[in-house]
């Protein structure tokens, strides 16, 4: 969507209320895409990853991989290694990946009498059909942690282990992908009036204004601009905590965007 000419707006707050960067991390280390680094492994596939209730980081992958077959070689019994999710924008961009994830840790095999329980809950957050293929094609193992680091908006920020898994990921993390998809394709005037929430300043001629995420603070919107990009947030005026809040809220946002621009 093109912006086109408007007065200024009262654009979101620069203390605006946002997720923490453990809140982020957790989000973001819950997406599906996910591969793992090693000393001569570079980026193993993965066949499915988890944080568990309990803080336990399990991950399946293929029992005849790389992956596998080291952590079964290693004279340690483990193997040092890296988790890296990377979370993609559920709408066309020019950049698609909003962040990135890493977790370092020790890859460890699962003893067979913990294997189940560790499977069940695993199954419980992310209920991936390689689970079914757990001792025969597919290998679980535990991911003993020690650093968590976040890249997101250019900057890279290291994240307490502790806080990462006491932390939760968003709520609406079920909802945003379709939501964002459904405001791209079928709403350029509610997304045009997310816009008017934005400084004018801010949107060049020529500029293009796409929603980036969503969760329980409000909206995130990307300015594609000629050379590179902006990233704004546009918030809520309460946060929300479940997805039955989200109507709702996003309606009061609107509205507030409604009476700031008389006539649209």
């Amino acid at each position: 969507m093109t912006r086109s000419t408007r007065p200024a707006a009262p654009g979101p707050s620069s203390d605006a209320l946002r997720p923490t960067g453990a809140e982020r991390a957790r989000t973001v280390a819950a997406r599906p895409a996910a591969a793992v680094c090693a000393a001569g492994i570079d980026g193993s596939r993965v066949l499915g990853h988890a944080l568990t209730a309990e803080g336990q980081v399990l991950v399946v992958v293929p029992t005849d991989g790389e992956v596998c077959r080291t952590v079964q070689a290693s004279a340690d019994g483990d193997l040092a290694a890296l988790l890296m999710v990377t979370d993609h924008a559920p709408v066309p961009l020019r950049e698609p990946v909003r962040a990135q994830v890493w977790l370092s840790g020790w890859l460890t095999p699962l003893l067979e009498t913990d294997q189940r329980d560790a499977a069940l809950a695993f199954a419980d957050v992310a209920p991936v059909g390689a689970l079914l293929d757990v001792g025969r094609s597919a290998t679980l193992l535990r991911l003993d942690l020690a650093e968590v680091v976040l890249g997101e908006c250019g900057s890279v920020t290291e994240i307490d282990p502790d806080d990462f898994l006491a932390a939760a990921p968003d709520p609406l993390i079920a909802v945003e992908g379709p939501a964002l998809q459904h405001l791209d394709v079928a709403h350029p005037e509610e997304l045009d009036l997310l816009c008017s929430r934005v400084p004018a300043a801010w949107v060049g001629r020529g500029d293009v204004v796409r929603p980036l995420g969503l969760d329980r603070y409000g909206f995130r919107l990307r300015i594609e601009q000629r050379t590179g990009h902006r990233d704004v947030r546009v918030p809520f005026t309460a946060p929300v905590t479940c997805a039955d809040d989200l109507g709702p809220a996003v309606h009061r946002l609107l509205c507030a965007a409604r009476r700031a621009c008389p006539g649209r």
